[in-house]
């Protein structure tokens, strides 16, 4: 899998997110190289959720 092809499906999954997550924001989601334990931390944060539970609620998407 290239580089675009990971960009695009993360771009779908951030729609799917959204969708099930009506207060995330583009910014709450933004991934960037080496800070995913911040975006998980906002994910939390605004879902109240753990990390396994949000795992598991995208994977259920």
């Amino acid at each position: 899998m290239n580089e675009t092809t990971a960009s695009g499906l993360w771009d779908q999954m951030k729609g799917k997110i959204k969708q099930a997550y009506g207060d995330l924001t583009d910014d709450d989601l933004a991934h960037e190289e080496g800070k995913e334990d911040e975006m998980w931390g906002r994910v939390q944060e605004k879902t109240g959720k753990t990390k396994d539970e949000i795992h598991k609620a995208i994977a259920d998407l």
